[in-house]
């Protein structure tokens, strides 16, 4: 996550805002009374498809839950570390804009490190996503197909169709990613590669 971004408190303070205690929160993401206390407590790091599905039922964008305040006059500019952390721990996945109000679509530096691999579920959204691998290779699965990608490959498809991506190698996978609309932005939707988040 975030370096210095207190998921926990974050967490706690949208589900208290909201007046929901550990227990209903924990009925409408259909997860355990122990993982929103111990996401909380910051006593694990929730996956990215764990955390859509708590903010879902909260419901709260994955954007909404990390940002800040943006410049009243957006900047076309960001540099590396401004890039705002959505990943679960393991995968890497970097937002570009993230706080930018008006924002039309994501745009991700994605990391997949060997073995990760978007979640065990197949990912359905609204819109549309692409992206170009930069180095290593992923395994990307698209309503049954599988390919594996390697650097200067690309993909483009309905995000509708269930998808996922696996890095199956034993090298650091980087992908630059786009989708549209953005989903990381709209309140309670399916996040880019479960963007989201995990990615898939």
């Amino acid at each position: 996550m975030e370096e210095g971004f207190d998921v926990g408190a974050r967490l706690r303070q949208l589900r208290q805002e909201r007046q929901l205690s550990q227990r209903e929160l924990a009925k409408r993401a259909q997860v355990t009374n122990s993982t929103i206390s111990l996401i909380e407590q910051n006593s694990v790091s929730p996956s990215v498809s764990s955390l859509k599905k708590i903010l879902d039922a909260l419901p709260v964008s994955i954007t909404a839950f990390f940002a800040g305040e943006e410049p009243s006059h957006p900047r076309p500019f960001y540099r590396a570390e401004e890039l705002t952390e959505i990943g679960d721990g393991v995968l890497s996945w970097r937002l570009v804009a993230a706080r930018r109000p008006d924002r039309r679509m994501s745009v991700l530096h994605e990391r997949y490190p060997p073995g990760a691999d978007s979640g065990e579920d197949m990912l359905e959204h609204d819109g549309e996503e692409g992206g170009v691998v930069i180095s290593g290779r992923i395994e990307i699965t698209v309503n049954g197909e599988v390919a594996v990608l390697s650097a200067g490959d690309a993909y483009y498809f309905d995000s509708r169709l269930p998808h996922r991506f696996r890095n199956a190698g034993d090298t650091e996978c980087v992908i630059v990613s786009a989708n549209t609309p953005p989903s990381f932005s709209d309140g309670g939707e399916v996040l880019h590669h479960g963007q989201s988040g995990a990615e898939g």
